[in-house]
């Protein structure tokens, strides 16, 4: 018997892969990808014996999935919250819906180029001197939510303020930069913590705050290592190392932020 495929079907299964991929880039990673995916073989092995129409067994696992879902919220509170809000942030823009931002992240304004020369010329005198830095740059998320704990600022982007601002004799160097809009917004404002087990152990706080709040919203995060001086970019939870101060302003320039 040959079971008919309609359109519907197509579209059904393209949104459930879409929804998994999702998923799956939000909690690849962290501890909960291996709960993940042992609650996905439960699920299967339950399908496979309610096909086989073993009674019991497919029972007891039928109770233990009912109450599961409410568990696995539970236990996945922390990755529904990220997921939610990576689809906040990256598919509604300007308090409106954007379809198309499912197939395209690309901003649509660019950053001036002076203001990416400024950001460029800060992270060289740091990497020079290893000061530590951790510099957040807004794409369409806003950090309202985020200045709660630092200075508002809503000053004009330069090599020199955000150069005094990290120097470690300054009350504002603990903590991160927020630039939105072509503005430093605020200083000294904590980060959420990524909590990926798979990070690099030379990966230090800086690093893991940065990774953290590229995966819950859209910004592009900018890291000076206070150990090595090395440059480093956090986006979307991935993290680039090594990069110069050249880079550092193609990569600004090519994301298009503002």
């Amino acid at each position: 018997m040959i079971v008919p495929i309609t359109i519907f079907d197509i579209i059904d299964i393209l949104l459930v892969a879409f929804i998994f991929f999702q998923l799956y880039r939000v909690i690849k990673g962290t501890a909960a990808l291996s709960i993940f995916i042992a609650a996905f073989f439960i699920y299967l092995f339950w399908l496979v014996v309610k096909a086989l129409n073993m009674q019991l067994i497919s029972s007891l696992l039928g109770q233990v999935i009912g109450v599961g879902v409410i568990a696995l919220i539970i236990v996945f509170q922390q990755e529904v919250r990220r997921f939610l809000l990576v689809i906040g942030n990256r598919y509604i823009k300007n308090n409106k819906f954007s379809f198309s931002r499912f197939f395209r992240s690309a901003p649509e304004k660019s950053v001036a180029p002076e203001i990416a020369g400024e950001i460029a010329r800060a992270v060289e005198a740091m990497s020079s001197t290893k000061t530590g830095a951790l510099i957040v740059i807004g794409r369409q998320s806003r950090f309202d939510m985020l200045t709660a704990g630092g200075e508002i600022l809503k000053a004009r982007v330069s090599a020199e303020l955000l150069e005094t601002i990290f120097f470690k004799n300054t009350p504002l160097h603990d903590g991160a930069v927020l630039i939105e809009d072509g503005l430093i917004l605020a200083a000294r404002c904590p980060l959420p913590v990524t909590d990926r087990v798979t990070i690099p152990t030379h990966f230090g706080m800086r690093h893991r705050a940065a990774i953290g709040i590229s995966e819950q919203t859209d910004a592009l995060v900018v890291v000076v290592s206070e150990e090595t001086g090395c440059i480093s970019v956090a986006d979307a939870g991935d993290v680039r190392s090594n990069l110069t101060p050249n880079e550092i302003r193609n990569i600004l320039l090519m994301e298009k932020i503002w």
